[in-house]
């Protein structure tokens, strides 16, 4: 094994002094990789030995069935995409004048209830036999509030 006796840079590339060689890290690095892919190569040659041919080949027509089945899906759900997007174009217009029409209904009887307490309100002040007791009580708006999410 070498000790390294000194290190010094020259020209961007780092270059080790050892007793009696000089090396660079490049061909370290290079070294390196080719005794990883000798040790790679090897590992899957015997990796091979291990499974049957017969087993590999099933699974590889097993794979290509399955890719076949989900290509298939995704260009139906491709279409369905699409469709689904005309459908929404040609709806989507219907639809926001119809919310338009809904929040303007909305107010208008929100303006009318209110009008009426307001009338009801009078005629209790100015008529307390007109309504018999306890029902003024019991008419207290009831309506569910149609802003809020259902559960």
């Amino acid at each position: 094994m070498r000790s390294l006796h000194r290190v010094a840079e020259e020209g961007g590339e780092r270059r080790h002094f050892y007793k009696g060689t000089m090396g660079t890290r490049k061909e370290e690095m290079e070294s390196e990789r080719e005794s990883i892919k000798a040790a790679s190569e090897e590992i899957s040659r015997q990796f091979g030995t291990l499974v049957d041919a017969e087993e590999t080949e099933s699974i590889k027509q097993l794979q290509h069935l399955i890719m076949g089945r989900l290509q298939d899906s995704n260009a139906v759900l491709s279409h369905f995409n699409e469709y689904s997007e005309r459908c929404y174009a040609e709806v989507s217009g219907d639809f926001t004048r119809n919310v338009r029409l809904l929040k303007s209904m909305k107010s208008d009887l929100d303006h009318i209830f209110t009008k009426l307490r307001s009338m009801k309100a009078k005629l209790i002040a100015t008529y307390p036999d007109a309504f018999p007791d306890g029902s003024t009580t019991n008419m207290i708006d009831q309506r569910p509030d149609l802003e809020t999410p259902l559960p």
